[in-house]
């Protein structure tokens, strides 16, 4: 029985959830009294005969090695339970801003607490998120990953579970592992030592030092033919059809001249004041001279389209460097302190499409724009030209791709206290943590003063091909680059916890445990802006607005453990957290900014053994989660332009129509928070079983529910384009800097949903095969997802799903993530074949991204809406041949994507500047080899 082959300190464990049931096969029997000494065993993921009611996931070392992930990333993302996460790939435009994050059940980051030896670290945002760049992948002993929510130990806004990295302890020897990857065109490598010195028992104490490298090359678009251009043929209904994904910031450039519209009796259009109404002609001057656009760019009416694609960087190039540090010292036989610290670097170099200049005036009356400009105008329009109408729009080619470093270095130190006192047991800790990242543009951005003088002068012709441009005039535009701070991003976390346990009755069934703690944290997020965003030297940008926030919150629980009968036990759990005050030192008059929010959440769980093989188990529980500091009180500030192309809106106000573009182009964003958002609440439960053999076979079936109110989100560009009257109060305006024209823009603010619900099944099947030669391990494992919508914002019966298609957010759910894991052992040899698949799902709407056309006219328009094609299954394999050579080396051979699989085409372009596939769940390297080589000594 549970009862009898658990130890106590085994049970106090499992009370604080600080180390999973799963952990404790190998030592049950054992009657072992130290819970540092029980290690998780097994090889991928499964589960043991000793499971508990929570449904708690374990991968150990040898589980990621056999994997062939070389990050802490690439080791979340091959995860069936992990979907929402935010990808390197998204830092290529997509606002990714060169972090990565783990999401659970596809609620996003910030309802997945991710802690490092079950403490939290400051986190990336503003929230609870963090980057897990800065956990190093060879330091890592195990990771749990609970995939139920509110945890009472960790922090009731962990809704959609908690991620735990277990670092390792008590290392008294000396590795070294080196290794280098080579897909086509690019290559990575990865370095690491692990030692340490001191053994617990013998010596009382036991130090230990990791430090790792990795190395990442960059990925350009034009190395991959799926990628190499926004300009995407495909076949639809039996048509050859073309999509453009292009922009109007083109090179050779645009001209865009207004002159005053007259009725069709020749008289001139007043508005309601009396005013001669104007509109705008386009036209493309390269275009005008030889016929058609260049071959860099597709047509749109007069004008033309840039194939910014084709000069991306679609994965960026990245450097991380982890330092890890753990102390541990025995005071006397029952108390022992701990110091925990780490230190990383991790450096991203992004490149995306040249500057687009956007709108910007020009002389009607110079030369220049004579011969260029009016001489291709109608007479209609040279005869009714606006004064100072003229203007052009361009992609700053000569001026190299724009090129940001994001540097975001993390500290975080952990000291503490641990023992037993009169059989209780104890644990006291105070962590100091901290992140900065820093955003700098090393080329790409051109200075406003510089650039305008070099290219009104008509030292520069616009409208010229880009190969027809000199050395020397390349180099002037190059000349005008910014390079410098952008802007530093703080965020720090203090936090104080204890807990202690210990037996508190005994019962005919067994003993009844009692575990209680408490935790405040103060948390700080800070927006600072570089020198020259505050000058406001970059070509038309505008100086955001600097902010320092910060608040304090605080949690106290309990949680009990009662054996009902010898084969059963209830967990119950209650905890009560008060999220405070969120305070804006940067703010004039009052500094703050919100009320404080607090609420009680509980949790009550079961497992039920009917046989020593079988586990039922089932829990409920609640949650509450307060929205981030950013999602409250971020003020109003821009957030680039739209993802695509839009036309103005049909039924939007007339008042606001008049400021749209003409043309079908990209308007600006706005984000800003919103002070009144109330706290997220949920409720969840799970039910499910596990079955485990003798024979090193199991399976298990896991249902899941979550049920959201006030779920914080921001609408999508398409909802807000989609429904501009629903939506009027998100459309605004702004000055073009540029042309001094009064533009339309769009504000995404932070909104409460009424409600969401997910639910879902996690399932596995285990199974060990001997042969005479060796051993098989086999390990099937996915998460079907069932239900998975939220009402829209600001509707009370509209639902919207992502769920198996490219839903309103952008974004997909998948039906089926699954992973079948395979590793066959025999003498010293270890092959490992591991399939990860994902299900098709439907593709977003032709037009939402894209101008459809004839293949062989692109100027023969098709209707975009009625295209929406199926995204097929993308399965991949890995294979990794391991050799141990003698008892301290080993060497490994792999082949990521052994068949070379590419990323499905799509035509949804909304994660980032990558076109034809999707970066978010798509791997582009292709087909990859590795070798690696590890001594210990």
């Amino acid at each position: 029985m549970l009862n009898n082959k658990v130890t106590k300190a085994v049970r106090l464990a499992i009370a604080f959830g600080a180390v999973s049931a799963t952990a404790f096969a190998a030592n049950a029997e054992q009657g072992e009294d130290k819970i540092e000494k029980i290690e998780v065993t097994g090889s991928a993921i499964k589960r043991t005969d000793l499971e508990g009611a929570l449904p708690i996931d374990v991968i150990d070392a040898s589980d990621i090695a056999k994997s062939g992930v070389t990050s802490v990333p690439d080791l979340i993302a091959n995860l069936p339970a992990m979907q929402g996460f935010t990808a390197a790939g998204e830092s290529v435009g997509g606002g990714g801003g060169g972090i990565q994050t783990a999401s659970l059940r596809n609620l996003g980051a910030e309802y997945t607490l991710v802690l490092v030896n079950g403490r939290r670290m400051a986190s990336s945002d503003s929230g609870s998120s963090i980057d897990i760049n800065s956990i190093p992948l060879s330091a890592i002993k195990r990771v749990e990953i609970l995939k139920d929510g509110a945890s009472a130990l960790y922090g009731s806004d962990a809704i959609a579970g908690v991620v735990n990295f277990i670092l390792k302890d008590d290392v008294q020897a000396t590795t070294v592992s080196a290794r280098y990857d080579q897909p086509s065109d690019t290559s990575s490598s990865n370095f690491s030592i692990t030692t340490g010195f001191g053994d617990l028992d013998s010596d009382g104490f036991n130090v230990m030092v990791s430090y790792s490298r990795d190395e990442q090359d960059n990925l350009r678009s034009v190395d991959r033919d799926f990628a190499k251009t926004g300009f995407v043929e495909f076949e639809h209904a039996g048509q050859n059809l073309v999509a453009i994904a292009g922009s109007s910031n083109a090179i050779p450039g645009n001209a865009y001249v207004k002159y005053y519209q007259r009725d069709d009796a020749g008289e001139f259009v007043l508005d309601d004041n009396g005013n001669r109404k104007t509109t705008t002609y386009s036209l493309n001057p390269y275009k005008e001279v030889n016929g058609s656009c260049h071959t860099t760019s597709a047509p749109s009416g007069n004008a033309c389209q840039f194939d910014y694609t084709s000069t991306l960087e679609i994965q960026p190039e990245s450097t991380r460097d982890n330092l890890f540090l753990q102390a541990i010292a025995a005071i006397n036989d029952d108390m022992e302190a701990y110091v925990t610290a780490s230190a990383s670097k991790f450096e991203m170099i992004t490149r995306i499409a040249p500057y687009p200049t956007g709108g910007f005036s020009l002389d009607e009356n110079s030369q220049f724009v004579q011969d260029n400009v009016i001489t291709h105008l109608p007479d209609a329009v040279k005869a009714d030209m606006v004064e100072g109408g003229v203007s052009a729009r361009w992609r700053v080619l000569p001026g190299g791709n724009r090129t940001d470093e994001w540097t975001a270095t993390t500290s975080h130190i952990v000291a503490g206290l641990r023992g037993e006192f009169n059989e209780w047991s104890y644990d006291f800790a105070i962590t100091s943590s901290g992140a900065e990242r820093e955003q700098v543009r090393l080329t790409g951005y051109p200075l406003e003063k510089e650039f305008m003088e070099l290219v009104t002068s008509g030292q520069i012709n616009i409208f010229d091909a880009p190969e027809n441009l000199s050395d020397e005039q390349n180099q002037m535009v190059a000349n005008t680059m910014f390079n410098g701070l952008w802007d530093t991003t703080d965020t720090d976390l203090l936090a104080i916890e204890g807990k202690t346990s210990g037996a508190i009755a005994e019962l005919d069934a067994g003993t009844v445990y009692l575990g209680v703690g408490f935790d405040y944290r103060q948390s700080s997020y800070s927006l600072t802006n570089g020198a020259g965003q505050n000058a406001e030297i970059v070509l038309f940008e505008s100086a955001g607005t600097e902010f320092d926030l910060e608040r304090d919150s605080y949690g106290a629980f309990a949680e009990v453990i009662v054996p009902v009968l010898e084969n059963l036990e209830v967990t119950g759990s209650l905890r009560y957290d008060e999220i405070g005050e969120i305070t804006d030192s940067k703010r004039t008059g009052n500094q703050t900014v919100n009320e404080s929010a607090d609420d009680t959440t509980y949790k009550i769980s079961l497992s039920y053994r009917p046989t020593d093989e079988l586990l039922l188990r089932a829990s409920y529980g609640t949650g509450f989660k307060a929205a981030t500091m950013r999602q409250i009180a971020a003020p109003r500030l821009e957030f680039g332009v739209t993802s695509s192309p839009y036309d103005c809106p049909a039924g939007l106000a007339p008042e606001k129509a008049q400021y749209c573009h003409q043309d079908k182009l990209q308007y600006d964003v706005y984000r800003e928070g919103e002070k009144d958002l109330q706290p997220e609440t949920s409720k969840q439960y799970t039910f499910g079983f596990v079955w485990a053999g003798d024979t090193g076979t199991s399976f298990g079936i896991d249902y899941w529910n979550i049920k959201m109110e006030n779920e914080v989100r921001r609408l999508t560009q398409n909802q807000i384009f989609g429904d501009p009257v629903t939506y009027d109060e998100l459309f605004t305006t702004k000055v073009d800097r540029g042309t001094g024209d009064t533009v339309l823009a769009i504000i995404q603010p932070a909104r409460n949903v009424g409600e969401s619900r997910t639910s879902g099944i996690d399932w596995h099947v285990d199974f060990t095969t001997n042969f005479s030669f060796g051993e098989l391990k086999s390990s099937l494992m996915g998460t079907y997802l069932i239900e998975d919508e939220s009402l829209r914002v600001g509707t009370t019966d509209t639902w919207d799903t992502s769920l198996g298609k490219v839903g309103t957010d952008e974004e997909v759910a998948f039906r089926n993530i699954i992973n079948f894991n395979n590793t066959l052992t025999h003498g010293d040899f270890t092959h490992s074949l591991n399939l990860k698949a994902r299900s098709g799902y439907t593709d977003a709407s032709a037009d939402v991204s894209f101008y459809v056309a004839q293949a062989d006219d692109w100027d023969s328009a098709v209707d975009g809406s009625v295209i929406q094609k199926h995204v097929p299954v993308y399965m991949t394999f890995d294979y990794r041949l391991a050799y141990a050579w003698g008892d301290n080396a080993n060497i490994a051979f792999g082949i990521k994507n052994l068949f070379d699989k590419e990323p499905p085409f799509t035509l949804n372009a909304a994660a980032g500047h990558q076109v034809g596939y999707d970066p978010r769940y798509a791997d582009p390297y292709g087909r990859t080899f590795y070798l690696q080589a590890d001594y210990t000594f």
